[in-house]
C-alpha cells in the first residue's frame, strides 16, 4: 500500500466527500495499484488545507485512452481527513 498525494479541484473534492462520487479519472503516471491510498488534496489556485483519503478498489483501463485510467475508490476516514477551513 502506497499513499499518493493528488491535487483535486473543489467540485470533485466535494463530490467524493459527500459520497456522490466514488471514482477518479487520472493519468496513470504513478502506476496506480489496487490498495493504494490516494490523499485527495483540495486545490483552488493553491492548496486549501482540506484533504480526504480514499482507497483504490479497482482500476479500469479498457475505456480510457492516452494513458488514463478510472480508479474505483472508497473513503478511508480512519486514515485522517481535514474538511474544515
Amino acid at each position: 500500500m502506497r499513499i499518493i498525494n493528488l491535487k483535486t479541484k473543489p467540485q470533485y473534492f466535494e463530490l467524493q466527500l459527500q459520497d456522490k462520487k466514488n471514482f477518479e479519472i487520472r493519468h496513470n503516471d504513478r502506476n496506480f495499484k489496487v490498495g493504494d491510498i490516494l490523499c485527495l488534496e483540495e486545490y483552488n489556485k493553491d492548496y486549501t488545507g482540506r484533504f480526504i483519503h480514499v482507497e483504490v478498489t479497482c482500476i479500469i483501463e479498457d475505456y480510457c485512452r492516452g494513458g488514463y485510467v478510472t480508479l474505483g475508490t472508497k473513503k478511508r476516514l480512519d486514515l485522517g481527513v481535514q474538511i474544515t477551513q
